[in-house]
This record gives structure tokens, sequence and C-alpha cells, in this order.
């Protein structure tokens, strides 16, 4: 017992001068979890805050899996003083906010506080295709979350209340749309499904699940927009051939369309001209591609070996990019334009 005592006294005497120097650079963010209250879900939203980290505690690494790799956060630390700008990140279907970590710690470096959640009935392990035509208790979920976390007397001190944005991937990018004031036509959408057939990216989930199309819940039609969001970030975003035209005057935030791909991007992501030309109409869009890449380079590294297993479980080729994209220059690339639009600190 003496001896595995003086062995832990040992181990931790030798972390401690690395902790010290991360804690002096600030290199690594703060990360934290928390419950948000939500009376549209029967159980509390899981949820995660990356942000700037003013003193150190210890280090983790979170959101390492057997797929994908991990980003080293302090757990519990400080925030660095000051106010800083909030985003709030929304994930993909059968995503999860820890598949989007190494987006949220390098955003977090840049100066801002990312707050993310995992959407109930849509996130990995929990991904139905009936709920996932629900997009208004998604965009619930973030508003949940924001308010738990401006009544948080923790980190509301240190949120600038002026900047706040929201940034989502895939149905993700969907959800924030709707914050911003878009608006989705149920019919519109059915119609798009049957003219494309049930193998059409967008389509086949739903086609899988026996959703009918001709009964889609009134959820994905609802008013969703949440006046607090300044500026909107929305990557790859489904559903937007089925956008509300009426709808496109009353979005007045900013608002960036980032594409993953050209010869290989979905179509049913596509808001340029060869897609939904949704980019064109919403009033001062910007619309950037990043390339080579396609929808799954968003995701996180995955680890070597991992494109093999995804292949023997028979799942979707997360881990498979173009010939010739670098996920990790893509990742670089997607976080510098993100940090310009939204007024972060920029490497020089």
């Amino acid at each position: 017992m003496k001896r595995l005592a003086l062995a832990a006294l040992l181990s931790a005497l030798a972390l401690t001068p690395l902790v010290a120097a991360r804690a002096e650079t600030l290199a690594i963010p703060g990360y934290d979890r928390m419950d948000v209250p939500a009376r549209h879900r029967a159980q509390p939203i899981a949820a995660s805050l990356w942000y700037p980290a003013g003193r150190a505690t210890y280090r983790n690494v979170i959101g390492d899996s057997v797929l994908f790799e991990g980003e080293p956060a302090m757990v519990g630390a400080a925030v660095a003083e000051g106010r800083h700008p909030l985003i709030l990140l929304s994930h993909g279907s059968g995503g999860a906010m820890e598949g989007v970590v190494w987006l949220s710690s390098r955003l977090a470096a840049r100066g801002a506080i990312v707050l993310a959640v995992n959407h109930p009935g849509t996130t990995s392990g929990d991904s139905s295709p009936r709920r996932t035509m629900r997009l208004a208790p998604r965009a619930a979920d973030l508003g949940a979350a924001l308010e738990a976390v401006l009544g948080d007397p923790q980190f509301a001190p240190h949120i600038d209340r002026e900047r706040i944005s929201a940034l989502g991937f895939s149905l993700g990018g969907t959800t924030v749309l709707g914050l911003a004031g878009l608006r989705f036509d149920r019919e519109a959408f059915a119609d798009y499904c049957r003219d494309a057939g049930e193998t059409a990216p967008g389509c086949d989930f739903l086609a899988k699940g026996g959703v009918r199309l001709d009964a889609l819940p009134e959820a994905f039609s609802a008013d969703m927009r949440d006046l607090r969001v300044s500026a909107v970030v929305s990557v790859d975003p489904g559903f937007t051939q089925a956008v509300v035209e009426g709808s496109l005057a009353g979005v007045r935030a900013p608002v960036l369309f980032l594409n993953l791909g050209e010869t290989d991007l979905w179509e049913a992501v596509d808001v340029g001209e060869s897609g939904s030309g949704l980019a064109a109409r919403v009033p001062g869009a910007r619309h950037v591609a990043v390339a080579p890449a396609h929808h799954f380079t968003f995701l996180g590294l995955c680890k070597e070996g991992g494109a093999e297993l995804l292949r023997k479980w028979q799942d979707d080729p997360i881990c498979d990019d173009p010939q010739g994209t670098d996920r990790a220059k893509v990742h670089e690339e997607i976080v510098g334009i993100v940090a310009q639009f939204l007024g972060l600190t920029t490497d020089d």
C-alpha cells in the first residue's frame, strides 16, 4: 500500500511542471459540461463548453474514441478574464458534440466560448429518421442551452451578449438557419425526395425509416427564429430545397454558407448555383467552398484503421476523403474562415 501511495505522489509531482507550463501560455482551452433543463424535452440536454482558460486545473483528452482523435483540454479551468463571444454549436444527424471537438477547441483557442449540445433523437446511437424531421425541438435545444449559460454565475459574466452566433453542420446547418429566421416547407421537401429518389442523400435515411413524406411533422415548418443570435455559419446544410421563399427577407443576421467540396459536393447540401441556390437568395449571405473535401471531411480526424473498421461494421464511410484531401488542413482552413467571419483572433 505504501508503495502505491509513493508511486501516486511521484506521478503527481511529475505532471505538475507540464500543467504549470500550459497554464502560463494558455495553450490549452478550458472545458466543462452542463445539464440543460428543457421544458420541451423529457430529460435535461447534455451540453459542453469550450472556452479560453485563465488558470490551469488538469489536462484531459476530450472526444477520443475508437474512430476519432480527441483534443486536449483543461477540465473545469477558470474562464479567462474579460468578455468573450459565444458560439452555439449544432451537430449533424447521427453526430454528437464530441465528434466536432476539433472545431470547438480551436475556436476556443481563438477567444470564443463554444456551447455545444447533444440533440436527443438525432445523436449518435440515438438517431431516428422520424425525429430527424422535427427541426423545432433542435432549435429549442440551442435556445435552452443559451438560456442556461446566460444564467450561470460562473460563465455569464464572461459572455459578450452582443456577439452570440450559431454554427451548425448538416442537419445542424439547417437548425441554425432556422435560428436566423428561415422556415422550411414540408410539401416542398416531400416533392424533392419524390423527384430525387429514395437513394438520394438526405432522402435515403428517411426511406430506411419508412417516413411518410405526405405526413411530415409540423415541427419541420415551425418558426425557429432567435433574436439573440447575431450571426450564423451554416456548413453543408440539409433541406435547403424546401426553404419558404417568404422567410428569406426576414433574415437579419449575417450568414456564412460553407460547402465542403466542389466536384465531390453532395447535391443535397449544395447551396450554390448547381444546387438549391440558397446562398444567392439570402440577403447579404457569403458562400465559400472548401476543396478538395466532401461532407464527411468536416468530422474529426480518424485514427489509423478507422476506415477499415467502418467497412467491417457496414457503416457510413465517414473516414474516407476524396483523393488529395488533407483533412487536418481542411479543418484549419475552416477555422480560419469562421474566425474571420465572426471577428475572432486570427493567425498571421
